[in-house]
Protein backbone atom coordinates (compact mmCIF):
# COMPACT_ATOMS: atom_id res chain seq x y z
CA UNK A 1 0.00 0.00 0.00
CA UNK A 2 0.96 3.50 -0.27
CA UNK A 3 0.66 6.29 2.34
CA UNK A 4 -1.58 9.60 1.04
CA UNK A 5 -1.63 12.76 1.74
CA UNK A 6 -3.42 15.41 0.08
CA UNK A 7 -3.07 19.13 -0.07
CA UNK A 8 -4.07 22.44 -1.48
CA UNK A 9 -7.86 23.16 -0.65
CA UNK A 10 -9.56 26.08 0.18
CA UNK A 11 -12.16 28.91 0.19
CA UNK A 12 -12.28 30.18 -3.54
CA UNK A 13 -15.27 32.37 -4.84
CA UNK A 14 -17.65 30.12 -7.27
CA UNK A 15 -15.83 30.66 -10.53
CA UNK A 16 -12.24 30.45 -9.70
CA UNK A 17 -9.88 27.65 -9.08
CA UNK A 18 -8.17 25.61 -6.85
CA UNK A 19 -5.36 22.87 -7.86
CA UNK A 20 -4.90 19.90 -4.89
CA UNK A 21 -2.03 17.89 -4.56
CA UNK A 22 -1.17 14.51 -3.34
CA UNK A 23 1.51 13.47 -2.62
CA UNK A 24 2.09 9.36 -1.83
CA UNK A 25 4.85 7.58 0.11
CA UNK A 26 6.11 3.88 -1.69
CA UNK A 27 8.46 3.21 -3.90
CA UNK A 28 5.60 1.40 -6.12
CA UNK A 29 3.38 4.81 -6.29
CA UNK A 30 3.85 4.38 -10.65
CA UNK A 31 1.82 0.52 -10.67
CA UNK A 32 -0.89 1.98 -8.59
CA UNK A 33 -3.91 3.82 -10.52
CA UNK A 34 -4.82 6.97 -8.76
CA UNK A 35 -8.22 8.42 -7.99
CA UNK A 36 -9.86 11.67 -6.66
CA UNK A 37 -13.15 11.55 -4.73
CA UNK A 38 -15.29 14.03 -3.12
CA UNK A 39 -17.73 13.84 -0.37
CA UNK A 40 -20.05 16.53 0.06
CA UNK A 41 -21.87 17.11 3.76
CA UNK A 42 -24.63 14.65 4.57
CA UNK A 43 -24.03 12.98 0.73
CA UNK A 44 -21.98 9.63 0.02
CA UNK A 45 -18.70 9.74 -0.91
CA UNK A 46 -18.50 9.92 -5.46
CA UNK A 47 -16.07 9.39 -7.75
CA UNK A 48 -14.39 12.55 -9.26
CA UNK A 49 -11.42 11.71 -11.25
CA UNK A 50 -8.75 8.92 -11.97
CA UNK A 51 -5.47 8.63 -13.65
CA UNK A 52 -4.26 5.18 -14.85
CA UNK A 53 -0.78 4.48 -14.20
CA UNK A 54 0.79 5.35 -17.40
CA UNK A 55 -0.72 8.39 -17.10
CA UNK A 56 -2.33 8.03 -20.85
CA UNK A 57 -5.76 6.89 -19.61
CA UNK A 58 -8.06 9.75 -17.38
CA UNK A 59 -11.22 9.45 -16.50
CA UNK A 60 -14.28 12.05 -15.02
CA UNK A 61 -17.35 12.52 -13.73
CA UNK A 62 -19.86 13.52 -15.92
CA UNK A 63 -20.19 16.68 -13.58
CA UNK A 64 -16.62 17.98 -13.84
CA UNK A 65 -15.48 16.93 -17.15
CA UNK A 66 -14.21 20.42 -18.86
CA UNK A 67 -13.93 21.87 -15.74
CA UNK A 68 -11.13 19.49 -14.08
CA UNK A 69 -7.78 17.86 -14.96
CA UNK A 70 -6.14 14.88 -13.60
CA UNK A 71 -2.57 14.53 -13.64
CA UNK A 72 0.18 12.59 -12.23
CA UNK A 73 4.10 13.15 -11.70
CA UNK A 74 5.53 9.82 -10.79
CA UNK A 75 8.93 10.81 -10.52
CA UNK A 76 7.74 13.09 -7.94
CA UNK A 77 5.27 10.64 -6.48
CA UNK A 78 2.62 13.29 -6.94
CA UNK A 79 -1.33 13.33 -8.04
CA UNK A 80 -2.84 16.42 -8.98
CA UNK A 81 -6.68 17.60 -9.70
CA UNK A 82 -7.02 20.87 -11.00
CA UNK A 83 -10.56 22.14 -10.42
CA UNK A 84 -11.17 25.39 -12.56
CA UNK A 85 -15.02 27.09 -13.07
CA UNK A 86 -15.56 25.97 -9.49
CA UNK A 87 -19.31 25.96 -8.29
CA UNK A 88 -20.96 25.83 -5.50
CA UNK A 89 -21.89 22.08 -5.67
CA UNK A 90 -18.19 21.11 -5.71
CA UNK A 91 -18.44 22.52 -2.05
CA UNK A 92 -17.02 18.65 -0.63
CA UNK A 93 -13.75 16.91 1.24
CA UNK A 94 -11.38 15.58 -1.78
CA UNK A 95 -10.30 12.80 -0.86
CA UNK A 96 -6.97 10.84 -3.32
CA UNK A 97 -6.88 7.12 -3.16
CA UNK A 98 -4.90 4.62 -4.83
CA UNK A 99 -5.48 1.27 -6.05
CA UNK A 100 -4.05 -1.74 -8.51
CA UNK A 101 -6.94 -1.72 -10.88
CA UNK A 102 -8.06 0.08 -13.56
CA UNK A 103 -11.38 1.08 -12.11
CA UNK A 104 -13.62 4.23 -10.75
CA UNK A 105 -15.61 2.07 -8.45
CA UNK A 106 -14.69 3.31 -5.29
CA UNK A 107 -14.89 0.18 -3.44
CA UNK A 108 -11.79 -1.22 -5.81
CA UNK A 109 -8.96 1.75 -3.98
CA UNK A 110 -7.50 0.43 -1.45
CA UNK A 111 -5.46 3.41 0.08
CA UNK A 112 -6.87 6.36 1.10
CA UNK A 113 -5.58 10.01 2.26
CA UNK A 114 -7.15 11.72 5.36
CA UNK A 115 -8.84 14.31 2.54
CA UNK A 116 -8.96 18.39 1.94
CA UNK A 117 -11.93 20.66 2.49
CA UNK A 118 -12.87 22.83 -0.84
CA UNK A 119 -15.50 25.23 0.04
CA UNK A 120 -16.89 27.25 -3.08
CA UNK A 121 -18.91 30.66 -2.35
CA UNK A 122 -21.60 32.01 -4.27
Amino acid sequence: QVQLVESGGGLVQAGGSLRLSCAASGRTFSRYHMGWFRQAPGKEREFVAAIFWSGGNTYYASSVKGRFTISRDNAKNQVYLQMDSLKVEDTAVYFCAAGPGETTLLSEYTSWGQGTQVTVSS
